[in-house]
């Protein structure tokens, strides 16, 4: 069973037979645990789950309209200020477990207050509990770089990564076409979807559990450490770049208000047919390729943003947003391209970061990037006031010169 198990991993990592059994054990797990926390991710997106749910709930407009900011910057603000308890511990493992049994403990919450409260009390409930799911995936993504760092080789991160965002895809797409066929789309139907993320995060921990990782020397740290962004340039850079590739996230609503729609919940759920679709066929492809220039991936994932984001652009002042199939194709485009950003961003940052400095890298990175988001949301907002063509066009030229920009960084994979 080990030997099949290291064949299949050398099979999906492409490992011209190197890897140990230790890793493709090891492999075999993270394929497993992320697998299973994205479909929980899936399952209870506040763009369309949260807010259907709330909405269900007679929770106020302005709640509902708390949920995404929220969610976003809850999940990584927080990261600089968790980097250096990571650091200190020797299995940083149990780091990324806490996250996960704090993202369940929340969706069960959400749950519960779901099925005993209405109104204001529901929606404060609600979003008082997503904000503890977005630490707790602070605290999950902060460790967990670093532990793909230890656990598996370059080369392979990349394609560890893909595989289980393919395989998770694949259930958030059937998930997205129940919401689209009107088969779920009563408050029970969706309660019932959010607890059953709630038993994965806790399957995905107890998996996590059995990780095979090296103890780490533990690191005491004084105060936040901000020295990699004093000192390293590459490393500043490559969160500018970050940061505008961040507009190819921020898009995808405003493509569904150009194509309208007969109800909202139909426009949300095709947003989520179109991103299940797009990281079914994209995200192991761009884990390969991550791993053989992440740089490159950067790169060719902002400027596709941009033309998708320029596509749609046309086709409203065209007049063809409407034509049916034209707002979804370009949707599709758009989220090939945001795959690309997240597999590739994260590739590079693991390669680029020195060893015994990840979780400081991923926490300085992240934080930053969570201000930028806030900062690039507000863009958008502003622009929005004149139309959505006008927050589109201004998203593809922040996208764009991301894209560009990247060419700059180094290449961190031939090191």
């Amino acid at each position: 069973m080990t030997d099949l198990n290291t064949e299949l991993y050398g099979t999906l990592t492409d490992d011209d037979g190197e890897a140990t059994r230790t890793e493709a054990r090891n492999g075999a797990r993270h394929m497993v645990s992320l697998s299973m926390t994205k479909v929980a991710d899936g399952l209870i997106d506040p763009k369309l789950v949260l807010s259907w749910l709330m909405n269900g709930l007679g929770a106020p407009a302005v709640l509902v309209g708390a949920l995404v900011p929220v969610r976003e910057a809850g999940a990584l603000l927080p990261q600089l200020f968790l980097a250096g308890w990571v650091e200190s511990m020797r299995h940083r493992k149990w780091a990324w477990i806490t996250g996960c049994l704090g993202q369940g403990l929340a969706a069960a919450a959400i749950c519960l207050f779901a099925l005993t409260l209405e109104g204001w009390a529901a929606g404060l409930a609600i979003v008082a509990a997503l904000a503890v799911l977005a630490v707790s995936r602070a605290c999950a993504s902060v460790s967990y770089k670093d532990i793909l760092g230890k656990t598996i080789p370059k080369t392979r991160r990349g394609s560890v990564k893909g595989v289980a965002g393919s395989v998770a895809s694949i259930a958030v797409l059937v998930f997205a076409l129940l919401l689209m066929s009107g088969l779920v789309q009563n408050t029970p139907a969706l309660i019932v979807a959010i607890g059953l993320a709630a038993a994965l995060w806790f399957c995905a921990a107890a998996v996590f559990s059995t990780l095979r990782e090296k103890p780490s020397e533990p690191e005491a740290r004084e105060g936040l450490d901000f020295t990699p962004l004093r000192e390293d340039a590459q490393f500043r850079w490559f969160i500018a770049v970050r940061g505008l590739l961040t507009a190819t996230a921020l898009a995808p609503p405003y493509l569904v208000l150009l194509e309208g729609g007969e109800g909202a919940l139909s426009r949300l759920g095709a947003l989520v047919l179109a991103s299940a679709a797009a990281a079914f066929v994209s995200s192991y492809v761009w884990g390969r390729l991550s791993d053989v220039s992440s740089r490159r991936v950067l790169m060719l994932s902002g400027l596709s943003g941009a033309v998708a984001m320029l596509a749609a652009v046309a086709a409203a002042l065209l007049g063809w947003a409407s034509v049916y199939g034209v707002i979804p194709a370009i949707l599709f485009v758009l989220m090939i391209a945001y795959q690309g950003v997240r597999s590739g961003r994260s590739t590079y940052l693991v390669d680029m970061a020195p060893e015994d400095a990840r979780s400081t890298y991923a926490a300085l990175a992240n934080t930053a990037i969570g201000v930028l988001l806030l900062v690039t949301g507000l863009i958008g907002g502003a622009l929005s006031f004149v139309g959505p063509v006008a927050a589109l066009l201004g998203f593809a030229v922040l996208s764009a010169a991301g894209g560009i920009m990247a060419l700059r960084l180094r290449e961190v994979e031939r090191g």
